[in-house]
């Protein structure tokens, strides 16, 4: 069997634990810091999704790039960007000021995180896709569950500008680890025109969409539907954390052997039962009840989702999938941020959850009726079409 835990796959998955760590920590306590500036539901939805949407702007012309001229220059350059804009937060001074940072740091974002998720799936053994993928997501998602519990934290323990600076820190020590890694790309040779627009990616695309815009409800608004029934939206967090983390590389295993279609089918509907939950939850029970369902639905669709679009691509184009998975997976987060904090702010919590759960219910059906069709048709081969697939 081919080596999976190479020294460069440790230290890039790391990385990204780190990074996104840094980054998740600003979901549960911007819109808090955004509130103490002043600011109402609609400014948060549009400052959480300024970034998400400069991020789109860029990915696609990152991943063509990267495709060309290899990983490491952008990853690089990416991670001093995202480092230098995670410290000018200490600097902001009013909602507009803020709004604009957003945008920078949402660029940093993108070219960062394409490039290093990139540069991670070259690493993966074809044969071991979805395990690998599901180690190598596990850290990602981690992140986005730990990350907001770290935030609020630190947040509630000292202060803002303390939070933002270990969110630097984090951001520096991502970047010390990928720079020891080994990138196994070889940026092409020929001089053809960069292309930006990955074809083949496109059916899958729309099932991740309307799978993030809920992501971006759970992560945006659970500290605010959190404060207003008194609990604490950490223990949430902290409950999906565990969760995902158990249940991850049971799903990346269950994919190599039974394929996508057997995680992704029943994982949409726990996730769409969760949300159902939280809709509904009162107290700190239900509160659990969701965070593990969405733990387990979420944890195990999301890789298993990438491992299809990376599936799709040609062998020289991962790089454009990549970009146009994460391209769609921002879309989702930063639209989602944006529609749903005016659900919140004209309806209710509860409503915000029901229109979530919603949009997974979207998500499955897209994937049912177009994407597992596409699979079955294609009858793609597993492991044995390329050797530098992840998930």
């Amino acid at each position: 069997m081919q080596r999976l835990w190479t020294k460069s796959f440790i230290l890039m998955t790391l990385g990204l634990l780190f990074l996104f760590t840094a980054f998740y920590m600003l979901y549960p306590t911007l819109p808090l810091f955004i509130k103490e500036m002043g600011g109402n539901e609609k400014q948060v939805g549009l400052a959480m999704g300024a970034l998400m949407l400069s991020s789109v702007v860029l990915r696609p012309f990152v991943g063509g790039l990267l495709d060309r001229f290899g990983r490491r220059p952008f990853m690089i350059g990416g991670l001093l960007l995202f480092i230098l804009a995670m410290y000018m937060y200490n600097w902001v001074g009013g909602i507009i000021m803020l709004i604009g940072l957003r945008i920078v740091h949402g660029m940093s974002w993108a070219v960062s995180t394409t490039s290093m998720m990139t540069a991670v799936t070259d690493m993966i053994p074809s044969a071991r896709r979805g395990e690998g993928m599901g180690w190598f997501s596990t850290s990602m998602t981690l992140a986005m569950a730990v990350g907001p519990m770290i935030g609020l934290g630190i947040m509630q323990g000292t202060s803002y500008q303390t939070m933002f600076l270990f969110a630097v820190g984090l951001s520096v020590v991502a970047l010390l680890l990928t720079l020891g890694a080994k990138m196994p790309f070889q940026p092409h040779t020929n001089k053809k025109k960069i292309q930006i627009f990955e074809k083949s990616v496109l059916p899958v695309m729309a099932p991740i969409f309307f799978l993030f815009i809920a992501y971006g409800g759970i992560t945006t608004f659970v500290p605010l539907f959190a404060e207003q029934i008194k609990v604490n939206s950490g223990t949430f967090f902290l409950v999906y954390a565990a969760t995902l983390a158990l249940s991850r590389p049971i799903a990346g295993k269950l994919s190599d052997k039974k394929g996508e279609t057997a995680v992704i089918v029943p994982a949409l509907i726990i996730a769409i039962l969760a949300l159902i939950v939280l809709s509904f939850s009162t107290s700190l029970l239900g509160v659990l009840v969701s965070a593990v369902l969405y733990g387990i639905g979420f944890g195990s669709a999301q890789p298993a989702l990438q491992a299809i679009t990376l599936r799709l691509a040609p062998e020289d184009r991962k790089g454009a999938a990549n970009a146009f998975f994460s391209t769609a997976t921002d879309l989702g987060i930063g639209l989602g941020a944006m529609v749903l904090g005016l659900v919140s702010e004209y309806m209710s919590y509860h409503i915000l959850f029901m229109v979530s759960a919603l949009s997974v219910m979207i998500s499955f059906l897209l994937f049912i009726i177009y994407v597992r069709r596409l699979l079955k048709f294609k009858q793609l081969p597993s492991a044995k079409t390329s050797d530098s697939v992840s998930l």
